[in-house]
């Protein structure tokens, strides 16, 4: 019996080509391979077109970059808005190729480098935004601190002739010591004359380490010739305010400026006038030329019972408000602030902030009138800027910029008396007003 019996290979007819099952994979295979370089290809034909449109564009941009100068911006690490340009940096190596040339002594390139950041500065117009550079920047911001080393001497600059005069030489200190006096105007250091320099860089002349020696030249009121003093710089320990209770249990309280310890001090001051039983109080603002605007409003905030004590507007209409906690611990006896044209900034918005609210009349002169604050930058070399950045406007909403705050009662300064006998006519007609409202 034949068995009926099957194999795995299927039957095919004579006309049908015949292929292994090993072929047909291999063909796949090849196929796939094929269709994968073709879109490898076809991609790096597509990128490569992308990238020459790109060089093509970037190098349009060169060329118009080279020809508007920023590229050389770019280059420098500006950016697109930078003020330099092809032209002023063209100018800028011309100026000095040609100084290097032909000026007649050697040429420090470093200190062309810093008379371009301070004219930068001066370009503005503006007589507070200034460039100070890594020494002068050091001793501005100790100048703050309430410790430096310097000659020890609180000094002002006059706002219409620019003078630099002594407000008071600072107890024990070596200007006190060798007999430098209120009034006197500065008008050389080491042999320079510092006549219509920024205060802030003659105080930095003026300033220097311990031990070390000074001449100041100064003209006093009365003498004929230069008085000169040479002094050997000590660390200094500035008090920024004093106080003392006068008869009749008036208060005095005279603040300098407004740095960092000021408000600490402040209290502490008024803290004790009451605590011995204050009737009234007088704030000496005189010859103040402001300082840090944050202490300013926390001693306004000691005296104000409630409300906005200066709002600030800045360069992009942004505005805020330093407002009165709402502490119950304010002023509440009668009050005078002394003031005159060297009471300026921190000491305006102080001194308008009271006279708004009626806690305080104003005695003296008008006030300088600077109603505009700055911010102080330090640049990455330790060098920084100071630029105005708002204005500010007192409760009533005013802004005493180059205008002023005009006293209640108006009182001029009688030197004469004052040098003749020591009286101050303007501290005594505040007791005098005290003393009539207060019996």
């Amino acid at each position: 019996m034949e068995e009926n019996t099957a194999t795995e290979s299927a039957v095919q007819t004579p006309e049908e080509p015949v292929y292994s099952q090993v072929s047909i994979e291999y063909i796949e295979k090849q196929t796939k391979k094929a269709r994968k370089k073709g879109f490898i290809q076809g991609l790096l034909g597509a990128i490569g077109i992308v990238f020459l449109a790109t060089l093509i564009v970037g190098g349009i941009s060169v060329v118009q970059m080279i020809a508007n100068g920023s590229l050389y911006a770019k280059v420098l690490g500006s950016s697109n808005s930078s003020v330099l340009d092809k032209v002023s940096i063209d100018k800028i190596d011309s100026l000095y190729a040609l100084i290097e040339r032909t000026y007649l002594d050697p040429v420090d390139k470093e200190t062309l480098q810093e008379g371009m950041y301070r004219g930068m500065l001066e370009a503005l117009d503006d007589p507070y935004s200034e460039y100070y550079n890594k020494e002068e920047f050091a001793q501005m911001m100790e100048s703050t601190s309430g410790t430096f080393e310097g000659i020890g001497a609180y000094l002002t600059q006059d706002p219409d002739t620019d003078e630099i005069k002594v407000v008071k030489p600072i107890k024990d200190s070596p200007a006190e010591k060798a007999g430098m006096k209120a009034d006197d105007v500065i008008i050389e250091v080491d042999g320079e004359n510092i006549t219509g320099q920024d205060l802030n860089l003659v105080v930095s002349k003026l300033r220097g380490p311990k031990g070390s020696e000074v001449r100041v030249g100064v003209i006093r009121e009365g003498e004929d010739d230069t008085i000169y003093f040479d002094l050997k710089r000590d660390e200094i320990n500035s008090v920024s305010v004093e106080h003392e209770m006068f008869d009749d249990r008036i208060g005095y309280i005279q603040i300098m400026d407004f740095a960092d310890d000021t408000a600490n001090q402040f209290m502490e001051a008024i803290d004790d006038l009451e605590s011995k039983g204050m009737k009234s109080l007088i704030i000496d603002l005189r010859s103040n030329g402001g300082g840090f605007v944050d202490v300013s409003v926390e001693i306004a905030d000691r005296l104000v019972k409630e409300g906005v004590i200066v709002s600030v507007k800045e360069k992009h209409g942004l505005s805020y408000e330093y407002e009165d906690t709402g502490d119950e611990n304010y002023l509440k006896v009668p009050c005078v602030v002394l003031v005159d044209g060297n009471t300026a900034s921190a000491s305006e918005i102080l001194t308008g902030a009271l006279k708004d609210y009626g806690i305080a009349t104003v005695i003296g002169t008008k006030t300088f009138g600077k109603g505009i604050t700055q911010i102080i930058t330090p640049l990455d070399d330790g060098s920084g800027v100071k630029i105005t950045n708002s204005r500010y406007y007192t409760p009533n909403g005013e802004n005493i910029h180059e205008i002023g705050i005009e006293p209640d009662v108006e009182v001029k300064w009688d030197y004469e008396k004052y040098k003749k006998d020591g009286t101050d006519n303007q501290l005594e007609a505040a007791k005098d007003y005290l003393k009539k409202e207060n019996p």
